[in-house]
């Protein structure tokens, strides 16, 4: 028997059934939370005493732990800038929102988590959808192409962030010495000259910089491509 399909996003939210509490309130600490110590710190208990207020009293606002992830996932599709592609442009939303959604997922890594078994239901993430469909439809992109295009960018966003948001959480729990590990590195490479020689050049000793102009670069390929299906 299949198992029916739920959303905290399906149902009316509850009042508050005391001054002062509200269901914001308690997204805002669940997010704040999540960013303390991850999906595997939240609790309704832990919640619970960060508000100064019983477990028991939280499942008025939420059904479950599912429902509050969901609540507070919708809060990071919140951060995210969207631009009116009539006004800027569809390259110039395209490029804005995937910047903004990179930025977004690595405040809150705990967010890429969730991608792909967490619908994305709420009014923030529907609206940026909605929003990424008409820059790629003002592009030129019809039909099934315009989710076409609106997964082939965001899977280049995904593509790019989360593997950096895991070398991040490995980078915070052991501390590397940057130049042994390119010592360990250039030993396993010593059969290939042309990746040792890319090892050994000065934009290596900044690994951020190195992410971001990656991610530029591979933005504008992306969006390049886009534009090249046009016109073919």
């Amino acid at each position: 028997m299949s198992k029916p399909f739920a959303s905290v996003w399906l149902r009316e939210p509850r009042k508050a059934t005391s001054p002062g509490r509200s269901r914001e309130e308690i997204v805002n600490a669940a997010v704040e939370l999540l960013d303390e110590e991850g999906l595997n710190g939240l609790s309704m208990r832990k919640l619970g005493a960060k508000l100064s207020a019983g477990a028991t009293s939280l499942y008025w606002y939420v059904a479950n732990k599912d429902e509050l992830l969901e609540l507070a996932y919708d809060e990071v599709w919140g951060e995210m800038t969207i631009s009116e592609p009539e006004v800027v442009g569809w390259r110039d939303a395209a490029s804005t929102q995937a910047y903004s959604m990179r930025q977004a997922m690595l405040r809150h890594p705990w967010s890429a988590d969730l991608l792909g078994r967490m619908p994305a239901l709420g009014p923030n993430a529907i609206q940026v959808a909605d929003r990424m469909r008409r820059m790629f439809k003002l592009a030129g992109f019809d039909g099934m192409d315009i989710d076409y295009a609106v997964g082939t960018l965001t899977a280049y966003v995904y593509g790019m962030t989360v593997p950096e948001i895991v070398w991040n959480a490995a980078l915070s729990e052991h501390e590397y010495d940057p130049d042994e590990m390119r010592k360990l590195v250039a030993t396993a490479v010593r059969d290939f000259p042309g990746m040792l020689e890319r090892m050994n050049t000065d934009i290596y000793q900044d690994p951020q910089a190195v992410r971001a102009v990656a991610f530029d670069f591979g933005l504008v390929s992306v969006l390049d491509g886009l534009e090249r299906r046009l016109v073919t």
